[in-house]
């Protein structure tokens, strides 16, 4: 374990930690492996949620050698998953920079040892800026970028760097939007100004690339497809502008974007830029390290068939599962599980994808056919339509695979590490 990570493996667990068996004494979260504990023996309480090593680490691989490819580098999103220790395995593995968003998440890296992050989101707020800017101050190690699309953010960022004097500017990216999304610069004209308005605040700003976030379009995926290329077009136009109106800093020209859903459109539009100078092209998935069941998937399969050497190295593979008992059967075609709303992220609805009856001669869960359908849940249940014939009797357990890792890593403190036999090799601790 890396030495910053320290930390995270002297941290105490016990009962009192979700996911942990009842009357458990305290111990260090590093010694969890030597417990020897496997999820289908029932030496966990349930609900509970794992994350396959395997699958993780075969997700690593493949984006690592999907983002070579196209000569980019990644800055995944911290905010999936919040859990420094996979921030630390994004960076061995080859991770540029971590990407957050909020003066939380930017506290957790930093205090984590993280020296290289990019804040998708405008700096604003007196505790924020002047938080940012001691970082920057006390550490020279500390490389930082931040988003603007207004002249207002700009003029207050150059007045506190200008009252902070940290020796060197605060470098940000003009962020580019659309018509009622979300941030960004509508249009050209209101991007240029804001950019004039980083060059006039030198040395005290520096602006060092374009930004956006394409991820909120239209369902309907051949409009979300054409937003998604219109919107590419115009950041690479706000950045062609910017060049030439030598609006940059010195150095590499950064161009950021990409959710977890049309990086392959990201990387493909800005290795095609066409600008002059040297440039840095970063995606920031986030979704990838554990991929779903439910939305991801679906958006990997829509990747593949627009970039089909995606297909390479077997894609994404879903890591991440949460486990529930049957806990009531009250009728033939309804069963309730022990996992809900406050386990498991419910939008997009989560999907039964196996089963396993403790004490049968079952060795690994079996798949669950077509016919069971999560219609709804409570705080503590969720509720399972079976079909009439269905094996599932109380106590079977029932594992989940869900949509938008995000909000169900944000529900767990601690998710449990598997390998394939569903032995527990290890933790992961969350900061949500």
């Amino acid at each position: 374990m890396d030495g910053f990570m320290q930390p995270v493996a002297d941290i105490m667990l016990d009962h009192k930690t979700k996911g942990m068996p009842g009357g458990v004494a305290p111990f260090p979260m590093a010694d969890i492996a030597a417990k020897g504990w496997n999820v289908l023996k029932e030496d966990l309480p349930l609900p509970l949620a794992v994350l396959k090593k395997s699958a993780m680490d075969h997700n690593a691989a493949w984006m690592r050698d999907f983002v070579a490819r196209s000569g980019a580098v990644i800055a995944p999103h911290g905010k999936t998953t919040m859990a420094p220790q996979l921030f630390g395995q994004q960076v061995n593995d080859g991770a540029w920079a971590i990407t957050l968003a909020t003066p939380h998440q930017f506290a957790v890296a930093r205090d984590f040892g993280f020296s290289r992050i990019i804040l998708a989101n405008q700096l604003v707020g007196k505790q924020m800026i002047r938080y940012v800017l001691d970082e920057l101050k006390r550490d020279p190690a500390l490389d930082f970028y931040c988003i603007v699309d207004s002249e207002a953010n700009v003029a207050q960022l150059a007045a506190a760097a200008r009252e902070a004097n940290i020796g060197r500017p605060l470098q940000v990216f003009l962020e580019g939007g659309w018509m009622n999304g979300r941030t960004g610069v509508r249009d050209l004209e209101t991007g240029l100004r804001v950019a004039r308005a980083v060059k006039a605040a030198a040395p005290h700003l520096a602006l060092r690339g374009v930004e956006g976030f394409e991820g909120l379009t239209p369902a309907d995926r051949t409009a979300a497809e054409t937003q998604v290329r219109t919107f590419l077009d115009f950041l690479v136009s706000l950045a062609q502008s910017c060049e030439a109106e030598k609006l940059f800093a010195p150095g590499e020209i950064i161009l950021t974007a990409g959710g977890s859903a049309f990086y392959d459109m990201v990387l493909a539009r800005f290795t095609h830029a066409g600008l002059s100078s040297p440039t840095r092209i970063i995606t920031r998935s986030g979704c990838y390290i554990t991929h779903d069941s439910t939305s991801y998937r679906r958006f990997f399969s829509n990747i593949v068939e627009r970039t089909p050497e995606a297909a390479q190295g077997g894609g994404l593979l879903s890591a991440i599962e949460v486990w529930a008992y049957v806990q009531s059967r009250p009728q033939p075609d309804k069963v309730l599980l022990t996992a809900g709303a406050r386990d498991i992220g419910t939008d997009p609805k989560p999907a039964a994808e196996t089963w396993f009856r403790p004490g049968s001669n079952m060795t690994q869960p079996e798949p669950i056919p077509p016919g069971y359908l999560v219609t709804g849940h409570n705080d503590q249940h969720t509720h399972l339509t079976v079909p009439v014939d269905s094996p599932l009797q109380v106590g079977d357990m029932v594992t989940f695979g869900i949509g938008h890792p995000c909000l169900t890593f944000d529900k767990w403190q601690v998710l449990l590490v598997v390998d394939d036999a569903y032995n527990v090799v290890g933790a992961v601790r969350t900061f949500f």
